[in-house]
């Protein structure tokens, strides 16, 4: 069952990799992100649409659903905990690029290193993850209306999403 599963994602592998290599959202995430790669970019690129409808990187972290809420009484504070309030696939594309600044060759590897110290790995990698839609936020506001202006397609990518279909 496995095998025939994979044989029916390898054209909508293909398709999204195409896409991602011609889409300029997709490109200026996988290049300057570490850990993103074309599937997590176009998921990132996706779900996040228009950047601009966000005042600030923060907004863009509370519509991932990464951040924490903290429900507070009096002087006691509850331990926050991940709001959820948002698409599930973006946080899936976040935290599996930020389980990459484990490896040491991670630009972000220094401040999960520090993170890590003071808590554990989980809490660390979404630390990175808000760290990265941060900067996914800041990198497709920067490049405005051409981070979603569409492709010319390609043969080969519309057959592949065909097929799929």
């Amino acid at each position: 069952m496995i095998d025939a599963i994979d044989r029916e994602l390898a054209p909508l592998d293909r398709a999204l990799c195409a896409f991602a290599r011609r889409q300029r959202g997709c490109r200026a995430l996988i290049a300057n992100l570490y850990g993103v790669g074309a599937i997590s970019a176009t998921a990132i690129l996706a779900e996040r649409g228009d950047c601009r409808r966000f005042a600030s990187s923060d907004d863009a972290v509370r519509h991932s659903g990464l951040d924490v809420t903290v429900h507070q009484s009096d002087n006691k504070r509850a331990a926050g905990h991940l709001s959820h309030e948002g698409p599930e696939l973006l946080r899936w594309a976040l935290f599996g690029a930020a389980h990459q600044s484990a490896r040491r060759s991670s630009p972000d590897h220094d401040y999960y290193l520090q993170v890590a110290g003071r808590i554990d790995h989980s809490r660390a990698c979404l630390s990175v993850a808000r760290k990265l839609c941060r900067r996914a936020h800041h990198l497709l506001r920067e490049l405005g209306d051409q981070a979603l202006a569409p492709v010319e397609s390609e043969p080969q990518a519309e057959e592949a999403m065909q097929a799929a279909a």
